[in-house]
């Protein structure tokens, strides 16, 4: 059982005028110190990557490893890498893969047993201790579904050991957002583009002059961490490029959604004529609930080797948009793709509020970017709001 201190001392706050005293300036040269610190306490680096022209979150030795000079070009079912003018090493938003990844692991193995002398035996089913991750790169909205994510699998009746262990050890290095995509609507669900709390370390990069980082420790682990690296002072201009950078990346946002009464917008409008509009584009492919940082739900398998001498029941991700996700003895509750976003969307930005207190949805833009047909989940609530069809877009 993980002491309740751990993850309490995590979600330490910091106001929204950070002072200059609590802040030092890495320069960019020293990003790789931070990697190989990080590596000599015993973690596992996890950050961005360029891998099958995606940026991706996997192992990092060095600088030489993240996606310097990238941006990202996203849109309604596009995605696309192209260079940056500059050699930020952070210069994209978001990918296709979260830290849900790492935390709450798609597929783990529950446990496994044997045939041996004529019964069955399970064998010892300890697992093998996860070496503790460092996060690199993690942004507001993704801090923002981690919480989230605590709320589900630590905070209620029942916690999940899988996760509590990963979550207790995992090291978290935030970037604030200086640039969005266009499929970004962070600002309007309040998770970003600045970081507020949850993280061991917060980085802004700063590009104006030299390359450098402004950074901050939001824990004692970070303090720590940060106590290793050579930093120089910060000055009141490195604070203000930050903030501009930040409220930039606000700014720039062309999506949102109205938080205002969409529990009632969504209980109320059940049968709205646009549900049928989206099931005629839906095709219940699932991407959206995949590349979802919050989304949860899981099933368990049995398997067993052809002889019948071995068998393993495993865990893994599953979604509201399968068929038989809903199956109830003797069949499925929701059997049209009709039924299964309207319970996607109403659960992700209604019902979770009345589960767990707060919406489901950061505002990632994820499930927009990565939705073969497009489908926006911003213009569909604006759709139902409005209360008309506002086509295809």
């Amino acid at each position: 059982m993980v002491a309740e201190g751990v993850l309490a001392a995590r979600e330490t706050s910091w106001s929204s005028a950070v002072s200059l005293e609590e802040h030092a300036v890495l320069a960019a040269s020293e990003l790789g110190s931070l990697i190989s610190t990080l590596a000599l306490e015993g973690y596992s680096v996890i950050g961005p990557a360029v891998r099958d022209g995606a940026i991706v979150y996997s192992a990092i030795e060095s600088i030489q490893d993240l996606p310097q000079g990238w941006a990202d070009e996203q849109a309604p079912g596009k995605y696309r890498l192209s260079p940056r003018n500059d050699d930020s090493f952070f210069g994209y938003v978001v990918g296709p893969q979260s830290w849900k990844k790492f935390l709450h692991p798609p597929e783990v193995r529950l446990w496994q047993a044997e045939r041996q002398d004529g019964s069955f035996r399970i064998l010892n089913n300890e697992a093998t201790p996860e070496k503790a991750k460092a996060f690199l790169g993690v942004r507001a909205c993704e801090l923002a579904a981690i919480r989230i994510q605590d709320r589900v699998l630590l905070e209620d009746r029942y916690r999940d050991p899988i996760y509590e262990a990963r979550r207790a050890s995992a090291f978290v290095i935030a970037v604030q957002c200086t640039q969005a995509a266009s499929t970004c609507f962070c600002s309007s669900m309040g998770t970003g583009p600045a970081v507020s709390e949850g993280a061991d370390l917060v980085l802004t990069e700063l590009q104006s002059g030299s390359h450098r980082f402004l950074v901050r420790a939001g824990t004692d682990r970070g303090s720590e961490v940060l106590s290793k690296l050579r930093t120089t002072a910060a000055t009141e201009a490195d604070l203000h490029q930050a903030q501009d950078g930040v409220q930039a990346a606000a700014a720039t946002q062309v999506r949102s959604i109205d938080q205002n009464g969409i529990q009632e917008l969504l209980y109320q409008n059940f049968e709205h004529p646009r549900w049928e509009n989206l099931a005629a584009r839906c095709l219940s492919c699932a991407n959206c609930t995949m590349v979802c940082p919050t989304c949860f739900c899981t099933t368990v398998e049995d398997t067993s080797t052809v002889t019948g001498n071995h068998a393993e029941r495993w865990r893994r991700w599953d979604s509201c948009f399968t068929q038989a996700f809903s199956y109830i003895h003797g069949g499925s509750i929701r059997n049209s793709s009709k039924s299964r976003y309207r319970q996607w969307i109403t659960h992700k930005l209604a019902a979770w509020k009345d589960q767990f207190g707060s919406s489901g949805c950061v505002g990632c833009g994820r499930c927009i970017t990565w939705c073969p047909v497009g489908i926006d989940i911003t213009e569909e609530v604006r759709a139902l709001r409005n209360g008309g069809d506002h086509g295809d877009s």
